[in-house]
């Protein structure tokens, strides 16, 4: 057992770096871009791109990872199963490459009409196909538990996106001062090429990377492939309706927008800003790499457990209001990461935070139609999400612009939260404290509200940020006084009771 659990550590450690650093170094990157790019508009352009990547890697793999893994542990010949779904997704990739190529120029005017180029088109059609035939080589990776290859490959096509990055806009603006005919070639307006080529480049090496995994005698079995359409659809169906609930804001933002030759620069100024409120994001996905393990660790049913799961979501709430005061609270040193003429936008950063909060809070409440095997429901809340999403989008982004997308997102989120809340009592009880959860939420919109004054009322820097420290560190002392008694705390408990 210990020897289990030691081995669990492991894998959860260098799974967890390959997912969520080269997460992190990719948001500073995207951050990055609003410095490197010469347009507005060009944000836009990119922010458009990969809310469509990630609807497509979705739709691409069509639950096939989830399949290979439920398959190749079930039958005795897991290379079968390896081979059987690597080829499904590669034939189906290569039917979506042809399609796309047929398609290229009228797809690329309905995406966006004149400002997106056919060429920028193609080269997201590729990146996506090398990414989408990686998927099952890295799943199998996983399967062979091979975490070390899988987070270092992660890393490498992260950090080799990066360097591509700052060779073109860093390095090549000096090359050219230096040798000028060598690179007449180079030219900053074609920012978004410099981009996708980089991440062209990354994703061709990330896939010749895992390509060992290839070197397999393949075989195909069509029973298998039904057996693992059947399991997978439903999967598909989640996924996309989950992924489209955080995209399809940036999907069709340049379709609704009334101003077409505005609609990337206000998607621009949008996409930057949201980027601020993904340190609640990452929050929330750090939480679930413990919280999903632990849930499904305890003995299911239990009062004590139930217990722990209460207190579990409570003190999700607790620092996810502390993370929402902190990032409001220093906006002025935290809007820094973008360049001012993206400060506008800041207005929509409170709104997603609390969306994004509302979006964890929902994840810790989803735990009972898992632990009841009713995953149908998490289907049903995703497809009701993304339903209020689009209505929202669409009925009022022509008239308010961006605030709508951020609106939507907060008014989705919190809906989803309070259905399966509600549903979630009524099939597996868990005592939450929802006095407890009121009242820190009533104090952070309270000390939020000092907070604003302080923005729009006092010019002076330091006094605002001074003040802002004071609103909240009495947070944290209310959340200590409360919640952490100083007896319980390590160290600090130990001495307190030796002084006793």
């Amino acid at each position: 057992m210990a020897g289990g659990m030691k081995s669990l550590a492991k894998e959860t450690f260098f799974y967890g770096i390959g997912s969520v650093l080269p997460k992190l170094l990719s948001w500073l990157l995207s951050l990055y871009w609003a410095f490197a790019l010469p347009e507005v508009s060009d944000i836009g352009v990119l922010t458009n791109f990969y809310a469509w990547v990630a609807l497509l890697q979705v739709i691409l793999t069509y639950g096939m990872e989830t399949g290979f893994f439920r398959y190749a542990n079930k039958e005795n010949d897991p290379v079968r199963v390896f081979s059987t779904t690597f080829i499904s997704i590669a034939f189906t990739t290569l039917l979506f490459f042809l399609a796309a190529l047929l398609l290229l120029e009228p797809a690329a005017f309905a995406l966006g009409g004149a400002a997106m180029k056919p060429h920028y088109l193609l080269m997201l059609v590729i990146i996506l196909c090398f990414d989408v035939l990686g998927a099952i080589p890295f799943a199998n990776l996983r399967f062979k538990k091979r975490p070390i290859r899988f987070a270092v490959i992660k890393l490498v096509n992260v950090v080799l996106t990066i360097l591509f990055n700052l060779f073109f806009f860093l390095g090549c603006p000096w090359l050219q001062t230096l040798f000028p005919d060598a690179f007449s070639w180079f030219d900053i307006s074609r920012g978004v090429d410099y981009v996708l080529i980089s991440n062209l480049a990354a994703s061709v090496i990330q896939f010749l990377m895992v390509s060992p995994e290839l070197k397999i005698r393949f075989t195909f079995d069509r029973v298998l492939l039904r057996q693992m359409l059947r399991y997978s659809f439903p999967i598909l169906i989640l996924g996309v309706a989950g992924i489209l609930n955080q995209t399809v804001d940036k999907i069709i933002f340049p379709w609704v927008y009334p101003d077409e030759a505005a609609a990337f620069t206000e998607l621009g100024i949008y996409g930057q800003n949201f980027k601020i409120a993904v340190i609640m994001v990452m929050f929330t996905q750090a939480f679930r790499y413990a919280f999903e393990p632990f849930i499904f660790a305890r003995n299911k049913g239990a009062a004590g457990d139930r217990r722990s799961f209460s207190d579990a979501t409570k003190f999700f709430i607790i620092f996810g209001l502390l993370i929402f005061l902190m990032t409001t609270g220093y906006i002025d040193i935290i809007k820094k990461l973008i360049p001012e003429s993206y400060h506008v936008g800041l207005k929509v950063v409170p709104i997603v935070l609390l969306g994004e909060l509302f979006f964890g809070i929902y994840f810790n409440l989803s735990l009972w139609y898992k632990l009841t095997d009713q995953t149908r429901w998490g289907a049903y809340m995703s497809i009701f999400g993304f339903i209020v999403t689009i209505v929202i989008n669409i009925l009022f982004i022509p008239r308010f612009g961006y605030m709508a997308c951020a609106w939507a997102s907060f008014i989705a989120n919190l809906a989803m939260m309070l259905v399966s809340y509600f549903l979630g009592q009524k099939n597996y009880p868990i005592p939450y404290n929802l006095r407890s959860a009121g009242f820190f939420f009533l104090l952070s919109m309270i000390l939020f509200a000092g907070i604003t004054l302080t923005y729009n009322n006092i010019p002076e820097l330091w006094l605002r940020l001074l003040i802002n420290t004071v609103l909240i560190m009495l947070y944290i002392f209310v959340v200590v006084k409360k919640e952490l008694p100083l007896r319980e705390l390590p160290v600090i408990g130990k001495k307190l009771r030796i002084k006793n």
